[in-house]
């Protein structure tokens, strides 16, 4: 590999604003003014999409900043053709940074005739020329073993422990950590683990896809602060209805920390009318204005994280490393 002077950014346009925070928190660290490369990401008239890079990227260390979230097959395709035009160029090496990665859910056949899209995107990446993964949050951490890249899962625990023991400051013998069905316990006691927060469970179970038949809460949560804990919230139907739940067992108060704000439909108006005290999400999907105007939603940065990733996998050093909250702090002094 040649010798390389500094990452390069790209971005596509899923979420522009944390690419650009990204790109300034790694100005900061290297005390230069790291950009994004000049480029556009267009739509021909029939909305077939188009990419020209206009500076040279020939034995450059690139990294693509997409997410694929809403509208998803957009995006995804924005991130194809990107890593190809990228190819194309010569790049030394390309890295997808995809803060969300969609299609996630789809990761096994739960029934006959059914695909694995999660598995179907991840050779797409591949073959696009994608070498290298950094994602924040999968929902299912076997989705790593889908790729014959190497992929760097971050998660967004370690923030959100030091935004918790902010916010609970002298309060936290009360937090609870609450996984809102059974597949979460796993994320919820590695956070409760954190903060050295007991854990609880509210188990569901549906009739069919979307409606919730009933609700159990395991674990005693009277007279507890309690915190749902999830990778993602698309429509809050289950989130909202799982503090309905904790009240009703005597919770003082509920409060959720979502990885990624899907929110679509009808979530920012369940959200707004919940029992919920806040919601907090990251920025790994751009907020749209609903999200922004509901005083209940809280938004967490992950540029820093995001940022300090980058640098590691460029330098050749840890990125597990930034597993940890004491790794975090210094990187998120002042927000907390």
């Amino acid at each position: 590999m040649p010798n390389l002077n500094e990452p390069k950014l790209i971005s596509g346009n899923a979420n522009l604003p944390l690419a650009k925070g990204i790109a300034r928190r790694m100005s900061i660290h290297r005390g230069m003014n790291i950009g994004l490369v000049d480029a556009r990401v267009e739509r021909f008239n029939d909305q077939e999409i188009f990419v020209e890079v206009y500076e040279n990227v020939r034995g450059e260390d690139m990294f693509i900043i997409q997410s694929t979230s809403r509208p998803a097959n957009d995006n995804l395709m924005e991130l194809l053709i990107m890593a190809d035009a990228l190819r194309r160029s010569s790049a030394s090496r390309i890295t997808a940074v995809i803060p969300y990665f969609g299609y996630a859910r789809q990761d096994r056949r739960t029934k006959a005739r059914t695909p694995i899209s999660a598995k179907l995107v991840a050779n797409m990446l591949v073959e696009a020329g994608i070498e290298r993964i950094l994602t924040l949050d999968l929902h299912a951490a076997q989705i790593q073993g889908f790729f014959d890249i190497p992929v760097d899962n971050l998660y967004a625990s370690p923030i959100f422990a030091l935004d918790i023991q902010t916010q609970f400051e002298g309060a936290m013998e009360d937090v609870m950590v609450v996984s809102p069905d059974v597949g979460g316990v796993a994320r919820a006691r590695e956070l409760a683990k954190r903060i050295n927060a007991p854990l609880s469970i509210v188990d569901k179970r549906r009739e069919k896809p979307g409606e919730i038949a009933e609700m159990t809460v395991i674990g005693d949560v009277k007279g507890k602060k309690c915190i749902i804990v999830d990778d993602m919230c698309d429509t809050a139907g289950t989130l909202c209805k799982a503090a309905e739940i904790l009240l009703e067992h005597g919770a003082t108060e509920v409060h959720s920390y979502i990885s990624h704000g899907v929110l679509s439909g009808p979530a920012v108006d369940r959200i707004t009318n919940s029992v919920m005290k806040s919601l907090v999400i990251t920025d790994s999907i751009q907020a749209t204005p609903a999200v922004l105007a509901t005083p209940n939603i809280r938004i967490l940065p992950t540029a820093p994280m995001f940022a300090q990733a980058i640098l590691n996998i460029w330098n050749g050093t840890s990125v597990s490393s930034l597993f940890e909250t004491e790794t975090l702090e210094p990187i998120y002094e002042g927000q907390f």
